[in-house]
């Protein structure tokens, strides 16, 4: 399978401050924050596919797209560059990102057009003590959204309007909900939400079998946002 990296978009204040084109680019640990999840692709087995502004890299990708100037750009320019019928999409700054947890999502992922990780919030404090995420809180627990998606290409373009949206509401859980219907929404905040109902409301909704893959590696969920978060991670 090949990984779609999303590693460019629009010069946010933490690219700005470090002098660099994109925050994938701000170094961590002495590595551009991309190089971390090139690895753990890479480790896992996957040829990767980077769109975002040049750079040289270690390990480099195996195709090298330019930044068309925002996430959901980014993203068709890298699906329509796959050869597969299907794709993982990563975003370029996870500093923890390891192949184990790239592996296990690979392995564990049901069958679905659309595949979307998340992280129970015990999972994210025992790894990160008091690391701010935003969570939704659902019947099962309360979670985050995890930084890897699994998606079928034939479902990219048919349902392109609303999976456009979702990325971009992709951290405001609360957004992403109104897509799928007042109901819905209200259910979710009131804590009544269910990862089955919400899951066959998607599926109803994009016309494939749509899924939530709780995930056991907190580093799935985990990015760097803001320079507060590189002062917190040290």
């Amino acid at each position: 399978m090949e990984a779609i990296v999303l590693a460019g978009g629009k010069a946010d204040p933490l690219a700005l401050k470090f002098g660099v084109a994109s925050k994938t680019l701000v170094p961590y640990r002495g590595r551009p924050l991309v190089e971390h999840t090139l690895e753990a692709l890479v480790q896992a087995g996957l040829e990767v596919i980077l769109v975002g502004p040049s750079a040289p890299l270690n390990p480099p990708p195996k195709v090298f797209l330019a930044d068309h100037g925002s996430l959901v750009a980014n993203l068709e320019a890298g699906i329509n560059a796959a050869k597969g019928d299907k794709v993982l999409v990563a975003t370029g700054d996870m500093p923890f990102l390891s192949g184990e947890a790239v592996r296990w999502v690979l392995e564990h992922a049901p069958q679905a057009g659309f595949v979307y990780t998340i992280i129970a919030k015990p999972t994210i404090e025992q790894r990160f003590p008091n690391m701010r995420r935003t969570y939704a809180r659902i019947r099962e627990g309360s979670f985050t959204g995890g930084n890897i998606v699994l998606v079928d290409k034939k479902l990219f373009y048919t349902a392109l309007p609303l999976l456009k949206r979702a990325l971009e509401l992709r951290k405001r859980p609360l957004a992403l909900a109104q897509l799928i219907g007042f109901g819905t929404l209200l259910k979710v905040l009131l804590g009544q939400a269910d990862i089955a109902g919400l899951e066959a409301r998607v599926s109803q909704i994009l016309g494939v079998p749509a899924r939530a893959l709780i995930t056991p590696y907190a580093e799935v969920g985990v990015d760097i946002d803001k320079e507060e978060d590189l002062q917190w991670l040290g």
